[in-house]
């Protein structure tokens, strides 16, 4: 599995990918703490989008990603 390396790029693919089938979207978070990394995840059961960073300020782009979807899941 491959790692998106922008994350607006990363942001669009996972809203596209819950639009697309939000029954079956599963959104995952997990941090390493060999490598202090933040791992995300995004996936249907068929396309599987990836990010890691180490990065303090990418921590609030997910922040807002997730209140994006999660505003999704309620309105839907």
């Amino acid at each position: 599995m491959t790692y998106f390396t922008v994350w607006e790029d990363f942001a669009k693919a996972v809203e596209r990918l819950y639009a697309d089938n939000p029954e079956k979207c599963r959104f995952v978070t997990s941090f390493r703490h060999a490598d202090k990394s933040l791992i995300i995840k995004m996936t249907d059961d068929v396309v599987c989008l990836q990010y890691r960073t180490d990065q303090l300020q990418d921590v609030k782009k997910l922040e807002k990603l997730t209140g994006t979807i999660m505003k999704k899941m309620v309105t839907a």
